[in-house]
C-alpha cells in the first residue's frame, strides 16, 4: 500500500463528506464564475490539508459537522489564497496548469478570490465556534502579512536565514499549524493537546516548503515551474542563502543583490544554482527538514494513540519529506 493510501484509509469515509461538500461550496448557476469555480475544482491537488485537519481531529476525538464545516473554510480560504497569489506574481501557471488569471484575466480571478474567501466566512459560520471563527480570521491576516513581508523582504539587501524562516512561518507553516489547531479544537481536545498539535503543524509546514523549495534548483515539467524560477521572482531560499552566508563570496552575494533587485539575467540564476548546490545548499536544507521531522515523529509517537491514525500520520510525514512534486 503506497503513502496517500495508508493516509487516506482511515478516514476514507469522512474524506468522501468533505469533497462533497466543498464541490458544494465551489458551485454556482451563474455563467462565468460557475465556469472559473468548476475550473478550480478540476485543479483541486490531493487534499493534504483537510485530510490532516480529519487526521487530529480523529486523533483526539471524533470527526464532527464542526470539523467538516472548519475543513471546507480553511481549504476555501487557502484556494482564495494562491487565486490571489497569482495574479500578485503574474503567475501564468500552477503546479504545470494554467492559472485562474491566465484563463480569465487578472480582474476576474481578484472577484473569483474574493467570493471563495466570502464563502470562507459562510462555511465557518456554521461551526457556530467563536475559537475557530477567531483561529481562521487571524490565520487570512497571517497569510498576507506573510505576502507583504515576502515582497517587502525581496527590497531588503540582507540575506537573512532568520527572515526566511519568519516568512515561511507566516504563509505555508501557519496553514498547517491552522489544519492542526482546527482539528485538535474540533474534536474536543485540550488546551494541551491543542498547543501540542499546533507545534507539530507548524514543524509539518516549514518542512513542506523547504521541500517546495528545493525542487526550484531541479528541472522537473511536473513541478510546474523552471529551475531557478523562484530567483527569478526575485525570492531567495534557504539552499541558495545558507551558501552565501557560509561561504561570503563576495561574488556570489553581488548577483544575489541583483535577484533581490529585479536585474538578475537567466546566466546569472543558473550560476546562483549551481553555486547553491555546489556549497552544501541542498544538504543543509535537507538536514533542517530531517530535525523537523524527528520532531513531528516524536509527536506523532508520544501524543497518538489510535493505530491507523498513527500510521497514517507517520505516512503523511514521510510523503511530505520525499514528495517528489
Amino acid at each position: 500500500m503506497d503513502n496517500l493510501s495508508i493516509i487516506k484509509q482511515p478516514i476514507a469515509t469522512e474524506l468522501d463528506e468533505f469533497i462533497a461538500l466543498f464541490n458544494q461550496a465551489m458551485t454556482h448557476s451563474d455563467g462565468m464564475l460557475s465556469s472559473a469555480l468548476s475550473f478550480i475544482k478540476q485543479k483541486s491537488g490531493k487534499r493534504m490539508r483537510p485530510i490532516l485537519i480529519l487526521l487530529i481531529a480523529k486523533s483526539f476525538g471524533k470527526i464532527s459537522e464542526v470539523t467538516q464545516n472548519a475543513a471546507v473554510g480553511l481549504e476555501l480560504l487557502h484556494t482564495a489564497s494562491l487565486v490571489h497569489d497569482d495574479v500578485v506574481d503574474e503567475s501564468e501557471r500552477r503546479r504545470g496548469q494554467a492559472s485562474v488569471n491566465a484563463i480569465y484575466d487578472n480582474k476576474v480571478a481578484v472577484l473569483v478570490g474574493d467570493y471563495i474567501l466570502s464563502t470562507a466566512l459562510l462555511y465557518v459560520s456554521h461551526t457556530h465556534s467563536e475559537s475557530i471563527v477567531r483561529y481562521l480570521a487571524e490565520l487570512g491576516r497571517t497569510l498576507s502579512d506573510g505576502e507583504i513581508l515576502q515582497l517587502t523582504n525581496i527590497r531588503n539587501q540582507i540575506i537573512s536565514e532568520d527572515v526566511y524562516f519568519k516568512v515561511i512561518s507566516q504563509k505555508t507553516a501557519a496553514l498547517f499549524e491552522a489544519c492542526c489547531v482546527i482539528g485538535a479544537s474540533s474534536s474536543g481536545a485540550t488546551e494541551t493537546q491543542i498547543e501540542q498539535a499546533r507545534v507539530f503543524g507548524r514543524n509539518l509546514g516549514i518542512i513542506f516548503q523547504i521541500k517546495d523549495d528545493i525542487f526550484d534548483y531541479y528541472e522537473s515539467s511536473d513541478i510546474g515551474k523552471p529551475t531557478g524560477n523562484d530567483l527569478a521572482e526575485g525570492k531567495l531560499t534557504l539552499p541558495v542563502i545558507y551558501a552565501l552566508n557560509s561561504t561570503g563570496n563576495q561574488d556570489m552575494l553581488q548577483l544575489a543583490r541583483k535577484v533581490k533587485d529585479g536585474t538578475v539575467t537567466p546566466s546569472e540564476i543558473d550560476t546562483l544554482v549551481a553555486f547553491a548546490k555546489g556549497n552544501g545548499g541542498i544538504e543543509y536544507a535537507e538536514k533542517r527538514m530531517c530535525e523537523l521531522h524527528d520532531e513531528c515523529h516524536s509527536f506523532i509517537d508520544k501524543h497518538v494513540k489510535n493505530d491507523s491514525i498513527k500510521a497514517a500520520l507517520e505516512a503523511y510525514l514521510d510523503f511530505v519529506i520525499k514528495r517528489k512534486l
